[in-house]
């Protein structure tokens, strides 16, 4: 027999989200222009928010789309976002924009990321750079940190591992705090167990961190690029994000401009 979770009311997740946010009620007030008194009484449930109103404070708190939903549904309204596949066809127009933006990035590596660092699609540069690694690695889904960092992975000939790893844990810490999605969470931890004990940190020589990695005997520098969709009104297309890679220094850019990148058919 099925056990129905009780879902806490609304007044109780706005309150946990104000808290996540580390915004005090007259914080929250200054933002939103709700009046602290109002605030109160939807957090105690001695007043019931309208859907607007809960829009209202999920944009002063930053709540990710799909927890809008959870807190429309708790107050007993319809969701508003849309949370499709993204294979499903109402999608593809998008989907198909964000793979020619891959393959435009060739000859340099790209790939198209869910919310969780998963791989949705790459270019044909990435699968170059992917060789080597453990099957089980590349096995669908795909994770691109756990790849990077996994002794069976990438972690051996990353030469900057531990600076290159630290970047990594940061974003991944950052959008556990704002997601505050437990496979966040579990994926920052599994991170910091690669790293280990933080040693004395490097000085950082370059205008940006960037990623030295061996590929084929030779070494190759790059920086990246993050991009999402700023407008996605459905909460799948919410989290996707392109990480795209240049070449660092001119040795890197020269073994590009010799096609090495790009698979020679036979």
């Amino acid at each position: 027999m099925s056990v129905a979770l009780e879902v806490p009311p609304v007044g109780q997740l706005l309150r946990t989200w104000r808290e996540r946010r580390r915004f005090s009620q007259q914080e929250l007030s200054n933002r939103s222009q709700v009046s602290t008194r109002h605030l109160s009484r939807v957090e105690t449930g001695r007043a019931h928010p309208t859907p607007e109103m809960i829009m209202h404070l999920s944009d002063s708190l930053d709540v990710p789309l799909r927890e809008r939903n959870r807190l429309l549904l708790a107050a007993g309204y319809a969701p508003r976002y849309r949370d499709r596949p993204l294979d499903d066809a109402s999608i593809s127009v998008v989907m198909d924009g964000l793979r020619l933006l891959l393959d435009a990035h060739l000859p340099y590596p790209a790939l198209l990321l869910d919310d969780h660092w998963d791989i949705v699609d790459a270019n044909a540069a990435v699968d170059r750079l992917l060789t080597g690694c453990a099957p089980e690695l590349l096995q669908p889904p795909v994770n691109v940190v756990r790849v990077c960092l996994h002794p069976d992975g990438l972690a051996g000939r990353i030469r900057n591992r531990q600076e290159w790893g630290t970047h990594l844990l940061r974003q991944v810490s950052h959008r556990a705090e704002r997601s505050h999605d437990g496979r966040h969470r579990e994926l920052a931890a599994e991170i910091a167990g690669y790293l280990g004990s933080p040693g004395a940190a490097s000085p950082l020589l370059g205008p940006v961190v960037t990623l030295e990695i061996d590929v084929d005997g030779h070494p190759l520098r790059f920086f990246s690029t993050s991009a999402t969709l700023s407008t996605a009104t459905d909460a799948a297309l919410e989290g996707l994000h392109l990480e795209t890679f240049l070449p660092a220094d001119d040795r890197t850019r020269h073994r590009f401009a010799q096609g090495w990148a790009i698979p020679v058919e036979s």
